[in-house]
């Protein structure tokens, strides 16, 4: 089949505006940075995220899940195949003490929406800019918080386009880890158990953290987050100050001088100046501390040709 032919097709299976051919994705991560996409999707409905995932996985497309794209870096020469967008599935709702919110919202409106609410539980992802989906897949945390400590359970979509309703033990929820990434589920939405607060503690606890965020990382730049995991026994961030890197980079990527577990894109950087980036930062850290700094942060797509 060609991209022509699966153009046609989901545009007969979805309304036409929501597939586009040839898509930039730098205009749809983060790091502003990443080329196109063969084909885009962007349901509105997750009943149109089944029929594009069943559609891929019956024809044998490669298919890519997109969030918000903050913790991808997209290679310049962009995506083969379809690349699924959830930035229109952003409900979020709230019954009681328990919050509903579709894979497509982002993690900290889900958090203020809950705050807002006098529950209390979340406020440790105020700053993570994920959506749920990507939070789900990585157990995303922050502040001593992570989101095993709060989810209930979660709707995904199997590679093959079956909707499974898994529990909290079923997730199996790590540091970075969760069978979402595991086996490559989607998430449709999740639903998370919080408990009622007292709203001035809340409210202070959410200012500590956006300020102590604010304050420490530089979000003044486009960035994928935090770049690699914590290695055990130690703390990325420091490493990496620790090997005089902050400052250091390829064309517009550079390793931040404000904090070095980050590489921003400070100046219309390529990913492939991002990747060599990574790749000096790796290379360096080895040879000073002997340590492999393991990725946080996705890479994919193909390099411009």
């Amino acid at each position: 089949m060609t991209k022509e032919q699966w153009l046609q097709d989901l545009r007969q299976l979805l309304p036409k505006e929501r597939v586009k051919e040839d898509e930039p994705l730098c205009l749809h991560t983060v790091t502003k940075m990443g080329g196109p996409a063969d084909i885009f999707v962007a349901p509105a409905a997750e009943e149109d995220i089944e029929k594009t995932v069943t559609y891929a996985a019956v024809n044998g497309i490669p298919l890519l899940m997109l969030g918000n794209g903050s913790n991808m870096v997209v290679r310049d020469g962009g995506v083969r195949g379809i690349v699924l967008s959830m930035e229109s599935l952003t409900d979020i709702r709230i019954e009681g003490t328990q919050v509903h919110a579709q894979g497509g919202a982002n993690i900290r409106d889900v958090s203020r929406a809950a705050a807002d609410a006098s529950l209390t539980g979340f406020e440790f992802a105020c700053g993570i800019p994920g959506s749920v989906g990507g939070a789900m897949a990585m157990n995303a945390g922050a502040y001593g918080g992570e989101i095993k400590d709060i989810i209930r359970q979660a709707t995904v979509l199997t590679r093959e386009g079956e909707r499974l309703v898994l529990s909290k033990e079923e997730l199996e929820l790590g540091y970075r880890k969760s069978i979402i990434a595991k086996n490559g589920y989607y998430v449709l939405s999740a639903d998370f158990s919080l408990e009622v607060g007292d709203q001035k503690e809340i409210d202070a606890k959410v200012a500590d953290l956006t300020y102590q965020r604010e304050s420490k990382q530089p979000l003044e730049f486009p960035s994928a987050g935090s770049v690699f995991k914590r290695p055990p026994g130690n703390f990325a961030g420091k490493l990496i100050q620790d090997s005089g890197l902050q400052g250091k980079g390829f064309g517009g990527a550079e390793v931040s001088t404000k904090h070095a577990g980050f590489i921003v894109n400070k100046s219309n950087a390529t990913a492939g100046d991002y990747i060599r980036t990574i790749e000096l930062v790796k290379t360096t850290v080895r040879e000073k501390f002997g340590v492999d700094l393991e990725l946080e942060v996705k890479i994919v797509g193909e390099d411009r040709s």
